[in-house]
C-alpha cells in the first residue's frame, strides 16, 4: 500500500539529504520504498517490509517537511509510543500580523520560549511556517500541546513556565525521581 505526503518544496533537500543519504536511511530504517517529486514536494510512501516501522514513514517524512532535523523525525522508530503532531498556528491567529505576533510568542525572546517547552516536556518542538510540531512520547506532546495552546490564547510567559515547570516536577516524581530547584 502506498501513501502519498506533500511537504513544502524548500525541505525536499533535506529529506533527501546529501547525495540521498537521509532518504536511503528513512528506507533502510522504516523499511519503505520513497518516491520523491521535487517539482511539487509530493512523496509517495510504499511499504516494502515490517508494516510497523512503515505506518511511521508518513509522519517521519511529514515531521522533516514541518521543520524537524532527520534525526529527531527517525526518532519516531524508536518505540511504538513516539508520537509527531502538529497545531497549526494560523487557525489560531485573526490576521498575518495576528499570525507573526502568535509564532514570536511560542519562540519567545531568542527562542527561549521553545527551548524552555523542549526541555521542561521532552519532547522535540519546531515552530516552521504556520505550524508547532511536535516529537516525543504521548505525555510529553500531551504537554506541550497545552503549553503552546495557553501560548497561543494570550497565557502570560510566566504562567506558562509556571504550568511547565509543574508538570516537569510531576513526571519526574512519576518516575520515581527528585527533583531540585537550582539555586544559582
Amino acid at each position: 500500500m502506498t501513501q502519498h505526503v506533500k511537504i513544502p518544496q524548500d525541505r525536499i533537500g533535506v529529506l533527501i539529504g546529501e547525495g540521498g543519504e537521509t532518504l536511503r536511511r528513512i528506507e533502510r530504517s522504516a523499511e519503505v520504498s520513497l518516491d520523491v517529486n521535487s517539482d511539487d514536494g509530493a512523496v509517495a510512501v510504499e511499504k516494502t517490509g515490517d508494516p510497523i516501522l512503515g505506518m511511521k514513514a508518513p509522519d517521519i517524512v511529514r515531521a522533516i517537511g514541518r521543520g524537524f532535523k532527520p534525526d529527531a523525525a527517525l526518532s519516531l522508530l524508536d518505540d511504538d509510543m513516539r508520537l509527531f503532531e502538529t497545531i497549526d498556528i494560523e487557525r489560531a491567529a485573526r490576521n498575518d500580523n495576528d499570525l507573526r505576533r502568535k509564532k514570536g510568542r511560542l519562540i519567545g525572546e531568542n527562542g527561549r520560549t521553545r527551548e524552555l517547552i523542549e526541555e521542561l516536556t521532552g519532547a522535540d518542538v519546531v515552530i516552521y511556517g504556520s505550524t508547532f510540531g511536535m516529537i516525543g512520547g504521548p505525555n510529553e506532546v500531551d504537554v506541550a500541546r497545552s503549553a503552546a495552546e495557553m501560548i497561543l490564547d494570550g497565557a502570560p510567559h510566566g504562567s506558562v513556565y509556571s504550568f511547565l515547570e509543574r508538570k516537569h516536577v510531576e513526571e519526574l516524581k512519576h518516575q520515581g525521581m527528585e527533583y531540585h530547584e537550582f539555586s544559582g
